[in-house]
């Protein structure tokens, strides 16, 4: 474990914070090129988070964009690129879904109903995520590849599934369709707000659960060890034991199991239902938040929450008159620039520990030549 220094400190929140600085200079630079002022892209922002309901949304937000980053993180901490989140959490939605607002289920205790709808999601993004998994370990093919044909194929399968001769049914006065609405024993109930009109997410603790058993699992049993040694070096793990292909199962396995989740607190906690509208790209906006949190359960819950906060800001945009695909330029900026900061950041790191061995080194060299 690396020591915990106040320049490990500094190094670790060099490339998140200068990504974050990098990309704000750029679109003030951009706003002041289409004529608009940059503070007044800082009011509106600042207008925005005094509202109740923009930081309920924001926190909202921010619980699924955590889940998806998990899912995500899982996968890099054994250098897997899991890009199937988003294809696997759909499917396990609306799946789910359907499950859960099927006729039978209302027999059903409302805990036991919740739990099994959940369980199914997260069995569903992990039969789905394993699919790559084996195509890795059997024939070789590269998760990037296969995870990101796999959504392609979601994609379809979901729009396939989601017709009213199947798992869908018409909404009565709307061209909407999806799956049956889910009852009130199937739903969890969010948490009121004063001054807002939106709940604010009960599943909102299965987020932090999730969270707490990353960071427990990863950092305090063997098989956390196991795949970051995996991910460290492939080859030594080998030497040491590890079977390097029954671990790839189970990362993928355990990162599609955790993007299946990343639909419930939506489906829940607010939609009751998988519609033509539910929320679609999160696993991609997972990637950006895994990385700006540096994989680390604390790291990603902040990236979350500054992503929900852009994101449910850019509406006071307009009302300001300023383009808000501002936000989703910063929101680019930020992911291109926090890949190179930590690239930088690495190198130097690098270079510093070279410094300190040949010092210490040069050291323990004077000192023999000194004794002799």
């Amino acid at each position: 474990m690396r020591k915990l220094t106040p320049r490990s400190v500094l190094l670790g929140l060099a490339a998140p914070v200068g990504a974050l600085v990098f990309a704000a200079v750029v679109s003030a630079i951009i706003l002041a090129v289409t004529g608009h002022a940059p503070t007044d892209a800082v009011d509106a922002m600042a207008r925005a988070a005094e509202r109740p309901r923009t930081l309920v949304n924001a926190v909202n937000s921010a619980t699924y964009y955590y889940l998806a980053a998990v899912a995500v993180a899982i996968g890099f901490r054994m250098k897997l690129f899991n890009i199937g989140v988003d294809g696997q959490y759909r499917l396990a939605a609306l799946l789910s879904a359907a499950l859960a607002g099927a006729a039978f289920m209302e027999q059903l205790p409302s805990f036991l109903r919740i739990t099994v709808t959940i369980v199914v999601a997260m069995l569903v993004g992990a039969a789905w995520a394993g699919l790559a998994a084996l195509l890795k370990v059997t024939r070789g093919v590269s998760e990037v590849i296969s995870t990101i044909m796999l959504n392609a194929v979601a994609t379809y399968l979901v729009s396939y599934l989601n017709r009213p001769e199947r798992l869908a049914v018409s909404t009565a006065g709307s061209n909407n369709i999806g799956t049956p609405k889910i009852t009130e024993g199937g739903q969890v109930a969010g948490f009121t707000v004063e001054g807002s009109s939106s709940k604010l997410f009960g599943l909102i603790f299965l987020a932090a659960a999730v969270g707490v058993l990353y960071w427990f699992v990863l950092s305090r049993t063997r098989f956390g060890f196991e795949l970051k040694a995996t991910g460290l070096s492939e080859s030594a793990a080998v030497a040491s034991g590890v079977n390097v292909k029954k671990m790839v199962v189970l990362s993928m396995l355990l990162s599609g199991a955790v993007a299946g989740l990343v639909g419930m607190p939506q489906l829940l906690g607010s939609s009751y239902s998988y519609s033509l509208d539910f929320p679609a790209g999160l696993g991609f906006i997972g990637i950006a938040v895994a990385l700006l949190g540096r994989n680390h359960p604390i790291g990603m819950a902040i990236a979350a929450l500054l992503w929900g906060f852009l994101a449910n800001t850019a509406n006071s945009f307009d009302t300001s008159g300023i383009p808000r695909e501002i936000v989703d330029i910063m929101q680019g900026v930020i992911v291109l620039s926090v890949v190179v900061a930590y690239e930088l950041v690495r190198r130097y790191r690098v270079r510093a520990e070279q410094h300190a061995v040949g010092g210490a080194l040069g050291r323990t060299k004077t000192l023999e030549e000194v004794s002799s």
